[in-house]
């Protein structure tokens, strides 16, 4: 909330949709870090633009109507007059005062809408491009729990961090009885939360020589505290991939060759990397969005060939299941209800049934070891594949197994003598009429498996 202030450097760039001159400033207030450093003030929609213009009297021209429960709130008349506006309006709105010759805004609703339009008319002229940009934000990565890698810093006796030396690396966990976080304690006011690594006293006091952060030079053995917190789960899944491809190696995260081979790229103009990855849209803007990071960092070190992780994401469905509810509105495990008379019970009371996701926060999961024990693991990925699209969410039934296994059984039995157990296929040539549905079906099932269209070739 600090006052900002700034100096007009005396020169203008001009806006190349309006074709007016726009003064150029130099304001302590612009992030550095954020693009490329120069940025279009907009001060009707931005709240800083607006405090830095009102100070410097710069004009400022409304391109969005605020609804008129915004003027409402803040006891004003309907206007485009920003002198009247007490701040920015910076939510959706109406455009306005946005038009040239050939480009029209007003009247759109949505900033998508008015972003396409006005890339499309500057691509149209040869003046600018469209172009997909990232915010990575800083990434929390610190946990105070015991399954997760070390970090490889220690703190000297100023408490300034060092890293490990490369000799000493990798850094182990040690061994614990008990790796529970020890939570603050609500009634002592000089107590501390303590990580579990924080138990092993002998672990976390350690002698050794490093080097001198800003010199490079060796340092006297010396005792040295080690970071007690470790990595979240994303520092193995940012390059499981790579491990995947080598996961016995000791002496790399995985040979040179072998990642060029299975990742590296393929032809000249090819980037390399995982060609197919599936997982939920969360992965999107999570996961894969810092493993790019991971990745990137690793290529320009020269550690990998393939520029990028990852080509194509397709979002598989959920697995939906009902899920049962309380009077506490509490979930109770699925398991356990009973159905009496189309009403539903657990211990005795009423329960409410819905419909979601299956998952252990809504205690309707169902494991795989009990589909692998009851009906054998061809049988369930069999289900599975077979429910419906795999871009679509699924509701699942466990009675419905049975008739997958039943399907198994006959393509058995047709192979299968189960009185004897020998093979019943023939040598004989095949059938023409016969021959000709098995390539029907070969070219069907191909076609249906590059799509992922795996219920249809099922079926």
């Amino acid at each position: 909330d600090r006052e900002k202030t700034g100096v007009a450097i005396g020169a203008s760039a001009t806006n190349p949709v309006t074709g007016k001159e726009i003064p150029i400033w130099i304001a302590d207030y612009v992030l550095m870090g954020y693009g490329t450093g120069a940025i279009m003030a907009v001060p009707s929609g931005d709240e800083r633009d607006f405090e830095f213009a009102r100070k410097y009297s710069l004009p400022i021209v409304a391109t969005q109507m605020p609804p008129d429960s915004w003027f409402t709130s803040h006891k004003l008349k309907p206007s485009v007059d920003c002198s009247t506006w007490p701040a920015a309006y910076v939510g959706e709105g109406t455009y306005v005062n946005s038009r040239n010759d050939s480009l029209v805004l007003d009247g759109v609703t949505e900033m998508t809408e008015a972003k396409r339009r006005t890339i499309d008319w500057l691509v149209s002229r040869g003046i600018g491009r469209g172009a997909v940009t990232y915010k990575l934000r800083d990434w929390l990565f610190s946990r105070q729990r015991y399954w997760g890698e070390p970090f490889p810093i220690v703190y000297d006796e100023d408490d300034m961090p060092v890293s490990v030396p490369d000799a000493l690396l990798p850094v182990t966990l040690p061994e614990l009885a008990d790796f529970k976080p020890q939570a603050l304690d609500p009634d002592d006011e000089i107590s501390d939360p303590m990580p579990p690594l924080a138990r092993r006293a002998d672990w976390v006091k350690v002698e050794m020589e490093v080097d001198d952060p800003i010199t490079g030079k060796k340092m006297p053995r010396a005792t040295m505290r080690r970071e007690i917190n470790v990595m979240p789960q994303w520092a193995g899944s940012c390059w499981y991939e790579l491990r995947y491809l080598d996961p016995t190696n000791s002496r790399a995260f995985v040979d040179a060759e072998v990642e060029r081979y299975w990742m590296g790229p393929q032809h000249d103009g090819h980037t390399g990397g995982v060609d197919l990855y599936v997982g939920g849209v969360e992965h999107a803007v999570l996961h894969l969005l810092y493993s790019r990071f991971w990745h990137k960092v690793m290529y320009d070190l020269g550690h990998v060939s393939s520029s990028e992780p990852f080509h194509r994401l397709f979002n598989q469905g959920y697995i939906q299941a009902y899920a049962y509810r309380d009077s506490r509105g509490q979930t109770v495990p699925a398991n356990d209800v009973q159905e009496r008379d189309g009403k539903y019970f657990y211990n005795g009371e009423e329960v409410a049934r819905e419909y979601g996701k299956m998952g252990k926060s809504l205690k309707n999961i169902v494991t795989p070891d009990e589909m692998y024990d009851e009906f054998g693991a061809d049988t369930f990925r069999l289900y599975e594949m077979s429910m419906g699209p795999l871009d679509a969410s699924r509701p699942w039934n466990t009675r419905d197994v049975v008739g997958m296994q039943r399907f198994l059984q006959r393509v058995w039995r047709n192979l299968v003598d189960e009185d004897t157990g020998e093979l019943t296929v023939s040598d004989a040539p095949c059938p023409e009429p016969l021959l000709r549905a098995l390539h029907v079906a070969i070219d069907g099932v191909r076609r249906d498996m590059d799509g992922m269209r795996f219920n249809t070739a099922i079926a």
